[in-house]
């Protein structure tokens, strides 16, 4: 698989990778792979969600609301 970047984007992108301490190669592997993880665990999230719902497992308007203004003043 051959992905293209601009010279700029090349630049930074080996900038990026010279402070993280890896070669470029690396550091895209690395890069595409957390990615893909975390579009899955959003996605398993988002299942979870849905099957709750479905269950009737849901939560108040004003019980999300008290818990928001709750972790703002954590």
């Amino acid at each position: 698989m051959e992905v293209h970047f601009s010279p700029e984007q090349e630049a930074q992108i080996s900038r990026m990778a010279s402070h993280a301490g890896m070669d470029t190669e690396l550091f895209l592997r690395n890069a595409a792979l957390r990615s893909i993880e975390g579009r899955n665990r959003f996605s398993a999230a988002v299942r979870e969600g849905i099957a709750q719902a479905d269950g009737g497992d849901l939560i108040d308007d004003d019980e999300v609301r008290i818990w928001l203004e709750q972790q703002k003043r954590s």
